[in-house]
């Protein structure tokens, strides 16, 4: 959501903001009076980046945020908790300010379920980046009973700590419209059956899923050594599982890795594994014996990177003379922005639960 403030509506909006924070962070300790005055909103910090602290305990909040409104122009970025991209770098003009909104997850750990690359901090964190970050006002507030989407999925889709290893689950966020929010459980190095049988994982998402939530389950970059039957037998467990609790079940097929043989990629790339399994063609003929929706993340990611060829579809992934390291598997964050995309259109054309809450 977006709308542009004049003056006088900012500093309404700026007062009520303030009075939101200083209500939510009520119990958790001392907040002097003269916060309401000052330059950055209450519980607010430092100049680029800013960042922003709530003592909350886990759960969905709305978070309203104003961005510009001071005597120069702004570049602003938002990023909540373990680098959840929610605001893409937006331009403010001098003495003009907008207001955003978004539902967001907090919990803990706030980055990998299993505390990989570590736990964060208890609590909502905000940090507005960008050349020129500038922020006059934050409100949270308990989301009342938004639509969690749940992702289940390995290291292509977690919350990555630290860049530039970023997973597509990091920012499709900034297209989620508040009254939804995105539950991200997906985990470094799992497999299907070590994802569906660690207490931290499967399990622990499962617990939280309500009716009509969603639940996009992709995994199969692991499964290297895993068997037809036993790769089929835990995506069918998770979709009865999930489907007992009143949640939608949706598989998604790994994206592709970029290993090329001339121009095409290889069946490694597809995701034929050590024991001639095609996890993919496993994957969408579960979907099909189960009734499950299914976005077909391989295909959709072989088109694009088979199109940019050997040489662009580098950028994609992580590239030793910008990111000091190679890893064709593993994406930057121009290449998880690619991917979400693709996942965000399958989700609009297909209609599935998260589209209607879609920018």
């Amino acid at each position: 959501m977006r709308t542009t403030l004049n003056r006088d509506e900012r500093g309404v909006r700026r007062g009520a903001a303030v009075l939101l924070i200083l209500a939510a962070l009520a119990g958790t300790g001392a907040v002097r009076a003269e916060a309401a005055t000052r330059a950055l909103p209450a519980g607010c910090s430092g100049a680029a980046p800013i960042r922003c602290h709530y003592a909350v305990p886990p759960g969905e909040y709305d978070v309203t945020v104003s961005i510009g409104g001071a005597a120069s122009a702004g570049r602003t970025e938002m990023w909540v908790e373990a680098r959840r991209l929610m605001l893409p770098a937006t331009s403010t003009a001098a003495g003009a300010g907008a207001s955003y909104s978004f539902t967001v997850d907090v919990r803990q750990p706030e980055g990998q379920p299993t505390g990989q690359g570590g736990n964060g901090n208890p609590g909502l964190d905000l940090r507005f980046a960008g050349a020129a970050p500038q922020v006059s006002a934050v409100s949270v507030s308990p989301a009342p009973r938004p639509l969690v989407a749940y992702l289940a999925g390995d290291s292509t889709v977690c919350d990555q700590p630290a860049a530039p290893y970023t997973g597509w689950g990091q920012m499709i966020t900034t297209a989620v419209r508040p009254g939804a929010a995105i539950a991200n459980y997906g985990d470094s190095g799992e497999s299907s059956g070590s994802y569906l049988s660690n207490s931290a994982l499967f399990p622990a998402l499962l617990a939280k899923v309500r009716t009509n939530d969603p639940v996009f389950i992709q995994l199969g970059h692991n499964d290297k050594q895993t068997s037809a039957s036993a790769y089929r037998n835990n995506l069918t467990t998770m979709i009865t599982r999930v489907r007992a609790k009143g949640g939608i079940p949706v598989l998604v097929t790994p994206p592709v890795r970029r290993l090329f043989d001339g121009n095409r990629l290889t069946a490694t790339a597809l995701h034929v594994n050590g024991v001639g399994v095609n996890l993919p063609a496993e994957m969408r003929s579960v979907g099909a014996a189960q009734g499950v929706p299914l976005i077909d993340l391989t295909a959709r990611s072989k088109t694009l990177i088979e199109s940019l060829g050997p040489s662009a579809s580098a950028q994609l992934f992580l590239r030793s003379s910008v990111d000091g390291v190679t890893d064709n598997t593993h994406f930057s964050q121009y290449g998880a922005t690619r991917i979400g995309d693709l996942l965000l259109q399958s989700i609009r054309e297909q209609n599935l639960p998260l589209a209607t809450y879609l920018r």
